[in-house]
């Protein structure tokens, strides 16, 4: 889906006074056609481009250069740990922090990985006690999955800092999660990435 292409069409054409069924009957298309390209569904093909430019009065590269890009997909921000009382309190806090991402929670491991192996995951805070599977063994199996994945770990023990910092994570969080916490270790990863965090003075 392109909808940056979709809204530079619908603008061009209605400064043009037209509507979708006028811009269809000089493009010599149907009016559908139009209504998918504008709801950025299909793309017009090149030769078809440089007609619409025509019709519409602006220049072809201003329509090649919005039909070539695509929307960014949203980062997935993941969180696992096993309680769930935890994981339902410390979701919005994730999504409050980091606004434009898509967060996820799992209370398995083996979800989260299954999880992991269908969707590049830009950052995962793992709890380091999930009950039998460690989330410093966690944190392994997902690099190995994709090394550019952040971990981020999070107990309510300092004492495990230590071994976190072998495991190649990012960072070290103490529970219970705040907003601010995680704004502070946005700016630590190793692979940083843009999620939107929100201004901590609202």
């Amino acid at each position: 889906m392109n909808l940056l292409f979709a809204e530079i069409l619908k603008k061009l054409r209605r400064e043009k006074g037209l509507s979708q069924r006028e811009l269809a009957e000089l493009m010599y298309v149907t009016r559908s056609a139009v209504a998918r390209w504008e709801t950025g569904s299909r793309l017009p093909d090149a030769a078809m481009l440089s007609r619409l430019a025509g019709c519409l009065g602006t220049d072809v590269n201003t329509l090649l250069n919005a039909a070539a890009k695509r929307e960014a997909a949203p980062p997935q921000v993941i969180m696992v740990d096993d309680r769930k009382i935890f994981l339902s309190g410390a979701l919005p806090v994730l999504e409050e922090a980091l606004p434009e991402a898509n967060v996820t929670g799992f209370t398995k491991p083996s979800e989260a990985l299954e999880f992991a192996g269908a969707n590049p995951v830009a950052l995962a805070f793992l709890d380091i006690e999930l009950g039998k599977t460690s989330g410093l063994d966690l944190c392994r199996r997902l690099l190995a999955l994709n090394p550019c994945t952040n971990v981020v770990y999070l107990t309510a023990y300092m004492e495990y800092s230590f071994d976190a910092w072998s495991t190649g994570a990012s960072g070290f969080l103490l529970k219970p999660l705040t907003p601010e916490a995680v704004r502070a270790q946005m700016k630590n990863l190793r692979h940083p990435f843009a999620a939107g965090e929100a201004d901590a003075n609202g």
